[in-house]
Order: structure tokens, then sequence, then C-alpha cells
């Protein structure tokens, strides 16, 4: 099942790397927080934040 995703970051998050990570879609900022649904496997996903700092994640399933 798809994943939504909410991860806060110190400064600005890496929109362009996670809207090209496998898996992902519907990409959404509101200043220091990215929003986004991941389907299947997380590690592109997580590739796509390596060298920002993240203050919280927070992964819900959806019903999709």
């Amino acid at each position: 099942s798809p994943q939504r995703v909410d991860v806060r970051f110190v400064g600005s998050p890496p929109v362009r790397q996670v809207e090209r990570a496998l898996g992902v879609s519907n990409v959404q900022v509101e200043g220091s927080v990215l929003r986004c649904t991941v389907y299947g496997s997380f590690q592109s996903f997580l590739e796509a934040l390596r060298g920002h700092e993240v203050i919280s994640l927070t992964s819900i399933q959806t019903g999709v």
C-alpha cells in the first residue's frame, strides 16, 4: 500500500531529488515540510534525503 509521508527539515527540503525518486509522487512543500506519497520500497526516497538534516518523519499507510 502507498504511504503518505511528511518530513520536516532543517532548512529547505530537497524537492528535486525527492521528485526524481523511484516510487514517489504528489510531492508538496510548505516551508521546511515536504509531503509526498511513496509506493513500494522506501529505498529511493531515503536516498533522496541523504545530506539533508531531518527533524521529523511521519509515514501513514493510505487506503489505496
